[in-house]
């Protein structure tokens, strides 16, 4: 019989830590720190295979669902001493949701539930406390509106600050148990006109809405948009968790905090995190009041006035300083955790893997190899490869002029320059129009996640380093500056203040995520130092892998970078790039208009000494590692103008009428180029064009190994062979002028002659085309158009629509599709191999810097990946964590 519900607490756990897709990560982990004796608050998990349940059957709960709940409500009560319900001593639970994955703020969470007009008075009894016991109830009133009733939380807002006007207060703390009643009050009234409904007042009723509501959040907007961000399934779901409450708004020897037990911005080891004393868990992070520092060390730094936790509370600092220690070396990770005290006595209420920076999660994993606690290895796994993509860009210059205008928390490392937007939606539509954007918010909520994603940064006056913005921009890699408050934020009127500075919605500003620092426009920056940390881990990565990872590049500077990075040669070097060059494209179109062979080869002998230079510089700089370099692929209206303005001018320069001009383009213009006269079908009808291409590369060759001494490892690839004779006429053509300058200049290089596979018959009839072919270069970006039948330009128009909907996961563009399009790389491969064991196989599609894909190519055996030279780290790191899951699957 399914168990649907697993306890927890009083030392002892139904579950543990790995039954986290069962449990979520929250509730494995409240079972994991009940099992080590840690004081958790006791409660109860519903299982993730309810959420499924509940979506697929109608919103309805499996039958036996009920009496397991109600068992385990029991024990609840038992652990605590106190009734669910009870007038006079109740027992008070928070329902939370808890998936396999951290989703920060994505789904719903309802505290203080159990309270009614009734139980509030026993609570108020039992506390000694009236002005808690009613502040309790307004919260939960105001949470569980908002949450499972629907009740927008501006409405509670609006009374709530009428009531402080009224009374002449700032601090919510500064109202008494009077004030909170008449609130209680209005806020019922308002529910009833919103809703339709009273508040309910049964509690056996408010809990089962509330983990309804908590099973229903799973598919709201915000989580929805999280998901699809990150790459987690729909079918996960969510647990939910109910827990009895404990209360760090009881008084001044209350508090409630949250903590990681490193810095998750930087990654030193030493206690980082925020509290507050008399608060509950939402007030840290809500930025409604200011959080004060834990340590006294951390309060200096920050030149801060409010005591921390340290010199107010030093016994229960002393405590909690244990536990940090004891999960860490339990979990051997850095902890992102959350605590309460009650009356002097801590209770831990959350531990999960903190969300880091990228420079924090190199730091971690390096430190924590050096204190023994993980291996190389595990490490390597630890690095989410698309993260290091934060390393990789451009950071303040130092020394470039600047203008501060405020300063606000260093909460998300990184600079970013952008127009001011004060929304999700326009910074969402702005970004798509191509504007980089910095987000200004008084603070952000889950409802900003695909505005915070589309944006460079953020910039938020209230909140604090833990804050929502704080947590979600650092796990976007998002620059962000947050609790910058002598900024004035005006909504209506477009308009940041501060002093006697005015900015306006479309300025620019530039935020500093690592100072904290707002600047009036936009700031030089500088390219970053990868060394420290990162070096050493990708070291460990290099030794682990066993795929190869090149670059695509064509100029010096991507090739000078591509080598910065790592990259162990150029996979695709695309020709046609080099001809679109202001000095060349003359030659380009005169060889196109020419009407005779005599003529192109006469127009190709004014682009062969460019060409050959071009080569030269490449080979220089690579310094005898194997450059592939691609023919022409293009079709060659491509290099012809568009614009009727441009044809007197081009037909000048070229030397001929603008009649014979727009007659040629005529001529040339297909209804599909893309699957029209390109690639080596140009060679077959132009065989000019490829000899003067296959001359400029191997003249330029041989002159580098004359200068160096050193023979570049040169590989000719013919593109969008699917027939085996087109390959064997044009590489007998690539041989014969390779002969030709050896002979005329005396020396000789190795060298190979291949194809790029992008055609699904091509995959096919790889064991044919293998005979000539002595690599392959999968280009996968065509290879997926042709297999889709899909146009990489067009379908950005309906993909997302098919990733909405779920009848595709990710963007085959983005991801490689290993069912269809890894089907034919895979076939390819090995019949490839099957006639030439020794061919070298690699991909050069922009899927040789995704890490799925990445994993795949290690999978069935390809040689190497070729990728942009920003992502040949990326592609280095999950070479070797496909080589380390490889290796786990084996054992």
């Amino acid at each position: 019989m399914t168990k649907w519900v697993y306890s927890f607490g009083g030392g002892t756990a139904d579950g543990k830590a790995d039954l986290r897709n069962l449990l979520g990560g929250k509730g494995a982990n409240l079972a994991e720190m009940s099992a080590l004796g840690l004081p958790v608050p006791p409660g109860f998990t519903i299982t993730t295979e309810v959420c499924t349940y509940f979506n697929q059957h109608g919103h309805s709960y499996p039958d036996s669902l009920a009496d397991e709940l109600a068992q385990a409500l029991a024990k609840v009560e038992a652990e605590v001493g106190a009734l669910f319900g009870d007038a006079k001593n109740p027992l008070l639970v928070s329902v939370r949701s808890g998936a396999r994955v951290s989703m920060p703020g994505m789904m719903d969470t309802v505290l203080n539930l159990g309270l009614n007009d009734v139980t509030v008075e026993g609570l108020a009894s039992r506390s000694g406390d009236p002005r808690f016991a009613y502040d309790s109830y307004r919260r939960f009133i105001q949470m569980y509106s908002n949450v499972v009733l629907g009740v927008d939380h501006h409405n509670f807002e609006e009374i709530l600050e009428l009531e402080k006007e009224e009374k002449g207060v700032s601090l919510d703390t500064e109202l008494n148990a009077e004030d909170w009643q008449r609130i209680i009050v209005q806020y019922k009234e308002r529910v009833e006109e919103e809703h339709g409904k009273a508040f309910p007042q049964d509690p056996k009723e408010q809990l089962w809405g509330a983990i309804e509501a908590v099973f229903g959040s799973w598919m709201n907007q915000r989580a929805i948009t999280y998901r699809r961000l990150h790459g987690v399934p729909e079918d996960w779901g969510t647990a939910v968790n109910v827990q009895a409450m404990v209360f760090g708004n009881m008084g001044d020897d209350c508090a409630t905090g949250v903590a990681f037990t490193r810095d998750p911005s930087t990654g030193r080891n030493y206690f980082y995190g925020e509290y507050l004393v008399n608060a509950q868990g939402e007030d840290v992070v809500a930025g409604i009041r200011t959080p004060q520092s834990l340590t006294k060390a951390a309060r200096e730094e920050s030149g801060g006035d409010l005591p921390s936790m340290e010199e107010v509370m030093p016994e229960v600092f002393g405590q909690l300083l244990a536990v940090r220690e004891r999960l860490e070396r339990h979990y051997r990770d850095m902890q992102d955790i959350e605590f309460t005290v009650q009356s002097g006595k801590l209770y831990m209420l959350q531990t999960r893997g903190g969300k880091r920076t990228t420079p924090a999660a190199l730091k971690i994993a390096v430190d924590m190899v050096a204190d023994g606690l993980i291996t190389r290895e595990e490490a390597v796994q630890r690095i989410d490869p698309l993260q290091l993509d934060q390393l990789l860009h451009p950071t303040l210059d130092p020394n470039a002029e600047r203008v501060i205008v405020a300063r606000g928390l260093p909460a998300s490392p990184g600079a970013a320059s952008g127009i001011i937007v004060f929304s999700a939606d326009e910074a969402e539509k702005r970004a798509q129009a191509g504007e980089a954007v910095i987000l200004c918010r008084v603070e952000t909520s889950p409802e900003d996640i695909h505005g915070m994603h589309a944006a460079k940064g953020i910039l938020t006056t209230r909140g604090g380093m833990t804050s929502h913005a704080a947590v979600v921009a650092r796990g976007m890699g998002r620059a962000c500056v947050a609790g910058a408050g002598e900024l004035r934020v005006d909504y209506r009127n477009g308009t940041i203040r501060v002093r006697d500075i005015e900015l306006k919605a479309g300025d620019i500003i530039t935020i500093d995520g690592s100072s904290g620092e707002i600047y009036r426009g936009a700031v030089q920056t500088i390219q970053p130092e990868l060394s420290g940390d990162f070096a050493t881990l990708m070291t460990w990565a290099d030794g682990i892998r066993t795929l190869k990872v090149r670059t695509n590049a064509e100029t010096p500077t991507d090739c000078r970078t591509a080598i910065s990075f790592g990259a162990e040669g150029i996979g695709l070097c695309r020709t046609e790039h080099m001809f679109f060059d202001a000095t060349r494209i003359v030659a380009v179109r005169e060889m196109i208009l020419a009407e005779h062979t005599e003529g192109r080869r006469k127009a190709l002998a004014k682009l062969l000494p460019m060409q050959r230079q071009d080569f030269v510089e490449i080979f220089k700089i690579m310094r005898g590692l194997p450059v592939t370099i691609r023919l022409l692929d293009p079709p060659l209206h491509e290099f012809l103008p568009r614009e009727e303005s441009e044809f007197s001018e081009v037909a000048e320069a070229a030397g001929v009428s603008v009649e014979l001009l727009r007659d040629r383009v005529i001529k040339l213009a297909e209804m599909n180029p893309m699957l029209g006269h390109r690639g080596c079908r140009l060679a077959i009808t132009y065989p000019e064009i490829y000899e003067m291409q296959a001359r400029a590369i191997f003249e330029a060759a041989v002159a580098v190994q004359k200068e160096s001494g050193e023979a570049p490892l040169v590989e000719v690839m013919i593109p969008l062979v699917s027939m085996e004779a087109e390959l064997t006429r044009l590489t007998a053509l690539v041989r014969d002028v390779a002969e030709a300058v050896f002979k005329e200049t005396g020396e000789r290089l190795e060298y190979l002659v291949g194809t790029m596979i992008e055609l699904p018959r091509a995959c096919l009839l790889a064991d044919r085309i293998a005979k000539d072919a002595e690599f392959f270069s999968f280009g996968t970006n065509d290879l997926t158009q042709t297999t889709f039948g899909l146009s990489r330009d067009d379908a950005g128009n309906f993909l997302p629509a098919y990733e909405a909907r779920g009848i595709l996961e990710q963007d085959p563009f983005v991801s490689l599709d290993q069912d269809g399009v890894g089907q034919l790389v895979a076939m390819a491969a090995e019949r490839g191999r099957r006639t030439r064991e020794t061919i070298k196989l690699g991909i050069c599609g922009e899927h040789g810097g995704d890490p799925a894909s990445v994993r795949f190519c290690h999978g069935v055996g390809l040689d190497y990946v070729s990728c942009s030279p920003f992502r040949v780290p990326i592609a280095r790191l999950a070479a070797a964590q496909a080589a380390l899951q490889k290796a786990e699957r084996d054992v």
